[in-house]
């Protein structure tokens, strides 16, 4: 198969290659810096940060310390996750604290011109711009945005819990993301992935995956990786 590569700075995205992003959230929190490099000596390159603030969704997370320290001891790309409220608030924090990637809800925002007033406040710090839908957002409210964005994360369950069970109709929207998108934008998914819903998403147009629990509460991350292509 012909690869297409795309250079983002330290980040490299395959077309053909399917991006695995471990959640860290369902990783043991004492031994961060061990759960990072066991994802990694399994192959993976992406380590995924959900942030949650307590009021976007019901449940209270990690913040900027905890970025701080994770760039410290890891060169995988921090793939980070904000579910907050007024985003714009936290992107300089989050950008110098050492995010790759920073992935904002569309929820989150009061209306389009606020969106584009978060994705070109997280381009100014030379950051990769990723925009969330939740599972009730139809993907066609983001299609005006589509061509300046790095990565579009589909949730296919509510945001704020791990573990959680995969919604089979909120994967529908990645085709139509797919069909409307430029060819190198990274489909992302999030929710209820394993080795049985991966590849539904996979079929139907994803290119990135993101997995917590199937993955850190498997005996053998290296196998459960596997899996999932």
């Amino acid at each position: 198969m012909f690869l297409k590569q795309y250079k983002y700075d330290k980040i490299y995205f395959v077309m053909g290659k399917i991006i695995i992003s471990p959640s860290i959230l369902s990783a043991d929190f004492a031994n961060l810096e061990q759960e990072i490099n066991a994802v990694k000596s399994a192959g993976v390159e992406w380590i995924h940060v959900d942030v949650m603030d307590g009021h976007f969704v019901p449940n209270i997370s990690i913040g900027v310390p905890v970025v701080k320290s994770l760039r410290k001891v890891t060169d995988l790309v921090l793939d980070t996750h904000l579910m907050i409220e007024n985003p714009e608030r936290y992107i300089e924090p989050f950008a110098k604290a050492g995010a790759d990637i920073l992935t904002f809800h569309y929820e989150a925002c009061r209306d389009s011109k606020h969106v584009w007033e978060v994705i070109n406040l997280i381009k100014s710090f030379n950051v990769k711009v990723g925009l969330s839908i939740k599972p009730k957002t139809s993907p066609e409210n983001i299609f005006e945005f589509l061509d300046c964005l790095d990565l579009v994360l589909v949730m296919t369950v509510e945001p704020g819990f791990g573990g959680q069970i995969f919604m089979h109709d909120c994967a529908m929207k990645i085709p139509s993301i797919k069909e409307k998108a430029k060819n190198n934008l990274i489909i992302q998914v999030d929710g209820g992935i394993n080795n049985l819903t991966a590849k539904i998403c996979i079929s139907l147009g994803a290119n990135s995956l993101v997995a917590g629990s199937y993955i850190y509460g498997s005996e053998d991350y290296k196998k459960a990786i596997e899996s999932l292509y």
